[in-house]
């Protein structure tokens, strides 16, 4: 290697050319662009530096503020010191799998065989990290909702795959507009993926909308994947599951999780059901990727499967929570109502202030508040300027959610923000 290629480079790890393109090859590590959530952070730094007396009103937050249910902690409590717990579980235990088999019945009237339609995740995340590689070669495509969970996408680009982005706008009701997608792009199609209840405009949907989607899965020959991780945090009438839909067996899978509805972020369960071929595909790259998530756990889940008094009560405290959100922000000026589901609430984004401040975009507006004011929400730009509250905040009793949405009231009264 010449001198002048060695002190050009000489800040550089050796291996430094050796990085996938995936991750950005040569440039991996020196890309200057800031991650929306760093932003956030960097902006609750500086506020709380700033105003050290000044509590930060967090609605940023993204997962349950709660423990488990005691009854979960006291299974695992119970299953963490058996011995015959302490092994791999690799594709997951029977008990796990037939309890996922009977909370499909009860809650949806899904029957699904256990043994060949159920398989576990570690989480859902790594299921939408792992299904791509069922089905994505080189120059295939993803469809995706945005805004939303980019990791399917993410790994369909690992593949050589393409995303195909699907705007979730106002104007639509926050559905995806399906004619949108040209002719060419569903002959390279091979995976939809939906969510529903939708992250983060709380959009519900209908059986009717999955009737569609059934039909042009059939038609335009692709995969359907349905998120369902808000599932039990539904507000607008009963949970609905794709796999109701008459036809659904036949084109995907529907992905469940334990963190939203059971207060059980951070265990890291969930599980992938519907057409016993594309399951058995998921489990055997998953075969591939892990060992099964701790058989403990699985079956502490298990128990809360079989419980559902966990999910109403958890349910009753979020939409408690949002009707309250949505009346204190409807009285500082937003225009918002009360979602279908999640614990989110996705509303138009301030445009400005009186005093004289403009924000071309939402993360305009979200550094802003969190700066000037003390108020922390996720900014959303993907489809028109929105801005995110979560209702996961830590309040004990209903009279500190009351505290904090008084004081929410008046920070935001002293913002003065105005909309276009």
């Amino acid at each position: 290697m010449s001198t002048v290629s060695t002190e050009k480079n000489s800040a550089d790890p050796y291996f430094q050319s050796l990085f996938a393109d995936r991750i950005g090859g040569a440039s991996y590590g020196k890309d200057t662009e800031i991650y929306k959530f760093e932003k956030i952070k960097r902006a609750k730094r500086k506020a709380l530096a700033d105003h050290p007396d000044r509590k930060l009103l967090d609605f940023g937050i993204g997962e349950n503020d709660s423990m488990a249910d005691e009854s979960i902690r006291k299974v695992m409590n119970d299953e963490v010191n058996k011995p015959e717990n302490r092994g791999y579980s690799d594709n997951g235990i029977a008990e796990y799998k037939e309890a996922a088999a009977r909370f499909m019945k009860r809650q949806f009237g899904v029957t699904l065989d256990p043994a060949t339609q159920i398989n576990h995740c570690i989480g859902s995340k790594p299921a939408y990290a792992m299904l791509p590689a069922c089905f994505i070669n080189p120059g295939d495509v993803t469809l995706m909702t945005v805004p939303g969970y980019p990791v399917a996408g993410t790994h369909t680009r690992y593949y050589g795959g393409e995303v195909f982005k699907l705007p979730l706008l106002a104007e639509n009701d926050f559905l995806p507009d399906f004619d949108a997608v040209p002719d060419d792009v569903y002959r390279r199609t091979k995976l939809l993926v939906l969510n529903y209840p939708n992250s983060p405009t709380g959009r519900t949907t209908t059986s009717e909308f999955y009737e569609k989607v059934v039909a042009l899965a059939k038609e335009k020959e692709f995969v359907v994947v349905q998120d369902a991780a808000h599932i039990m945090l539904t507000f607008d009438g009963k949970p609905l599951s794709f796999l109701q839909t008459p036809g659904a067996m036949d084109v995907g899978v529907e992905v469940h999780s334990m963190s939203k509805g059971y207060d059980m972020i951070g265990w890291r369960m969930g599980f992938v059901c519907g057409h016993p071929r594309i399951v058995s595909a998921f489990a055997d790259v998953k075969d591939n990727s892990d060992s099964g998530q701790f058989m403990a756990t699985q079956k502490a889940a298990a128990a809360a499967l079989d419980d559902d008094s966990i999910p109403q009560r958890i349910n009753a405290k979020y939409r408690r929570r949002l009707e309250k959100l949505v009346a204190t922000l409807n009285e500082c000026g937003f225009e918002c109502e009360m979602p279908g589901g999640t614990y989110f609430l996705y509303t138009k984004a301030p445009s400005g202030t009186k005093s004289g401040e403009t924000f071309a975009k939402a993360e305009d507006a979200t550094r802003h508040l969190i700066e000037q004011f003390g108020i922390v929400t996720v900014p959303w730009d993907d489809a028109g300027s929105f801005l995110r509250f979560s209702v996961t905040y830590v309040a004990g009793t209903e009279a500190e959610e009351d505290a904090l949405m008084q004081e929410t009231k008046k920070r935001l009264d002293d913002a003065g923000l105005v909309w276009k």
